[in-house]
């Protein structure tokens, strides 16, 4: 087999600093942050004058990971509506497993996520829902219950 795991999602945004406050809120670790820019840079992103700011962040097991990156050159351009809804084409969410989903959607409420909906039960094996966080950020969260 070729593929040994997804190393992680990358994410593009205005505000890095209310988006890293968001994503440890959920329970990630901030593993690094380093400022890209280079020919290396823009032929790896396909820019030209790349500089961007990212910052790595994992979750408490380790396997997976967000990318937060702020682009100064060639500034972002905005693809779709900040609240794209959840069928429109492309990426629309990613999903956490949590422990105790009501005190994970608490906890980002203090950080101005929006709960889409309700918390919602599905059968007697999850609870689910999605949260919108700062910039449109959408993921969802997942509670097995039992």
């Amino acid at each position: 087999m070729t593929l040994q795991r997804m190393d992680n999602v990358l994410i593009v945004v205005e505000d890095l600093e209310a988006a890293m406050a968001f994503f440890v809120e959920l329970g990630m670790e901030l593993e690094g942050r380093t400022v890209v820019e280079g020919p290396w840079a823009d032929r790896v992103v396909g820019l030209d004058g790349v500089r961007a700011d990212i910052a790595m962040l994992r979750t408490p097991d380790g396997h997976s990971r967000v990318e937060l990156s702020r682009f100064h050159s060639p500034p972002a351009v905005r693809a779709e509506p900040q609240d794209a809804p959840s069928n429109a084409l492309g990426i629309r969410r990613i999903m956490f497993a949590v422990e105790d989903i009501d005190d994970v959607v608490a906890r980002l409420r203090a950080h101005g996520a929006e709960l889409i909906d309700e918390i919602a039960q599905y059968e007697d094996a999850y609870r689910l829902c999605f949260v919108r966080g700062p910039e449109g950020i959408l993921i969802g969260l997942a509670e097995q219950l039992g």
